[in-house]
C-alpha cells in the first residue's frame, strides 16, 4: 500500500493510449490511492466514463459547465483537493494549452488553477512529439514545474509507424507517482549528481557500429535511487531500450565522445557515478557510406583509435565532484583490475563485478559487486540491481 491515503486526480485526454488509463486506475487503487477521474470530451471517444468510473469507484468529471459539479466552484475544488495530478495520456493539444495558460475546458482550467504537483505521461505520433512546437511546449512546462514520464519508443497504433511517442506503461507511471509523493528523508537534498548508463555505439558506417551488451539497467537504477534520496540527478544514457527513471533529467547520447561532452557540460556536480560500459575503441575514420562486401576480397580493414577515458578525465578534472565512483566490469582478475583502475583514474571507490557470460549480469536483473577503495575490498551478496542501487546510494549519502 505504497500510496495509502494519497488522492490522485487522473486527467484522461483524447488518444488511443487512453485505454491504458483503465489499468492505471487499477494499479493505483491496489496501492491504496484514491483516484478521482477527469475526462476530456476527446477521451470519451476512446473509453467510456462508465468504465472509468466503475474502476475508480468515484464520480467521473467531464464538463466545466456542469450544474451539479460547479455549484461549489468544482474546478477549483478538483484542482486543490488532491495530492497530485496525473495526466495520462497527455496529448500534444492539451500540453499546448497548458503551456500557453489556456482554460477552455475542465481539464485545462483545473491545470491552470492547481498548486499541486503535476505528472504528465505524453502519448502521440512520433512526428508530433518531435515537432518544434511540441518541444517548445514541453520545455515551457518543465520550467513551470511539470514532471514528465516518457514517452517511450516503440510501435504506434497506426500501421507502419514507430518511434518515440508511446505512453509509458501503467506501472512506470505508478513508480513515478510514488517517487513524487515519497516523503521519506532526503539526505542528498541540494546535491547534484551525474550518472552515466548503458553502452556506447561507435559508428563504422551509417548502418554498423561497435557496441557491447550493456542494458543500462544498473545505471538507470542508481540514478533513480539517488533521486529518491533527494539528489538532482542528470543521467547521461547511451542507447538503451528501458524507460527513463522518474524524477531524473536524461541526456541521450550515442558515442563515447558524446558522453564525455554531456558529462563535462553537466558539471559542476557533487557526485559522479560512471556506470556506463563505454567502448574503449572507435573507428578512426567512420565511413559516410555503407562499406560493401566485394566478391573475392577479404573484409575491409578498420583502423581503431582509443576513445576518451571519461572516468579518468573527470577524476582529475579541475571541477572534479567531491565523490567520484567508477565501475569495473571484468571477466577475469576482477579485484586487481579494479585496484589498478582506482589508483589510475582518480576515483574514490570502484564498484567491481564479474560479467562473464555465465554470470548473466550483463542484460540481467541481478548483480554481485565488490566495493574496492583505499580501505580495502567489501563483498556484497547477490542482489537485484535495484537493491545494489539502493545500497550504493545510501553509501554515497554517508559521504555527505
Amino acid at each position: 500500500m505504497t500510496l495509502a491515503g494519497k488522492r490522485i486526480l487522473l486527467i484522461i485526454s483524447g488518444g488511443i493510449a487512453a485505454y491504458k488509463s483503465l489499468d492505471l486506475i487499477r494499479r493505483l487503487r491496489e496501492r491504496g490511492a484514491q483516484v478521482r477521474p477527469l475526462m476530456t470530451s476527446a477521451a470519451q471517444e476512446f473509453v467510456t466514463p462508465l468504465a472509468v468510473g466503475a474502476l475508480a469507484a468515484d464520480h467521473v468529471y467531464t464538463d466545466l459547465f456542469s450544474r451539479e459539479d460547479e455549484q461549489d466552484v468544482g474546478h477549483i475544488r478538483l484542482a486543490r483537493d488532491c495530492d497530485l495530478i496525473c495526466i495520462a495520456p497527455a496529448t500534444a493539444d492539451l500540453m499546448a494549452r497548458m503551456a500557453n495558460g489556456l482554460a477552455n475546458d475542465l481539464a485545462s482550467t483545473v491545470l491552470l488553477a492547481t498548486n499541486r504537483p503535476v505528472l504528465a505521461a505524453p502519448a502521440m505520433n512520433p512526428a508530433m512529439w518531435a515537432h518544434k512546437a511540441t518541444r517548445r511546449n514541453v520545455e515551457t512546462l518543465r520550467r513551470d514545474g511539470t514532471t514528465f514520464i516518457g514517452p517511450m519508443a516503440g510501435e504506434m497504433a497506426e500501421s507502419n509507424e514507430a518511434g518515440e511517442g508511446r505512453m509509458a506503461e501503467p506501472l512506470q507511471i505508478v513508480a513515478a507517482i510514488e517517487t513524487l509523493l515519497d516523503d521519506t528523508p532526503k539526505p542528498l537534498a541540494g546535491k547534484r549528481a551525474i550518472v552515466t548508463s548503458g553502452p556506447t555505439h561507435e559508428p563504422i558506417d551509417p548502418v554498423r557500429y561497435i557496441a557491447n551488451r550493456s542494458s543500462g539497467k544498473q545505471g538507470h537504477a542508481i540514478a533513480a535511487s539517488l533521486a529518491r534520496l533527494g539528489a538532482e540527478v542528470t543521467l547521461v544514457s547511451g542507447p538503451v531500450t528501458i524507460p527513463d527513471p522518474a524524477g531524473v533529467t536524461v541526456i541521450r547520447v550515442e558515442s563515447a565522445a558524446d558522453m564525455l561532452e554531456a558529462v563535462t557540460s553537466a558539471l559542476p556536480a557533487d557526485i559522479a557515478v560512471f556506470v556506463a560500459a563505454v567502448a574503449d575503441w572507435r573507428v578512426a575514420a567512420a565511413s559516410g557510406e555503407k562499406i560493401k562486401k566485394q566478391p573475392g576480397e577479404g573484409p575491409a580493414p578498420l583502423e581503431l583509435t582509443e576513445n576518451p577515458d571519461i572516468l579518468k578525465t573527470i577524476g582529475h578534472h579541475e571541477n572534479r565532484p567531491k565523490l567520484v565512483v567508477g565501475f569495473a566490469a571484468e571477466t577475469s582478475d576482477v579485484i586487481s583490475s579494479a585496484q589498478a583502475k582506482l589508483a589510475r583514474k582518480g576515483a574514490d571507490f570502484i564498484v567491481a563485478n564479474d560479467v562473464s557470460p555465465a554470470t548473466g549480469i550483463m542484460g540481467g536483473d541481478r548483480n554481485r559487486v565488490r566495493i574496492v577503495s583505499s580501505d580495502g575490498v567489501e563483498d556484497w551478496p547477490d542482489l537485484s540491481k535495484a537493491e545494489v542501487a539502493d545500497r550504493l546510494a545510501a553509501r554515497i549519502a554517508e559521504a555527505f
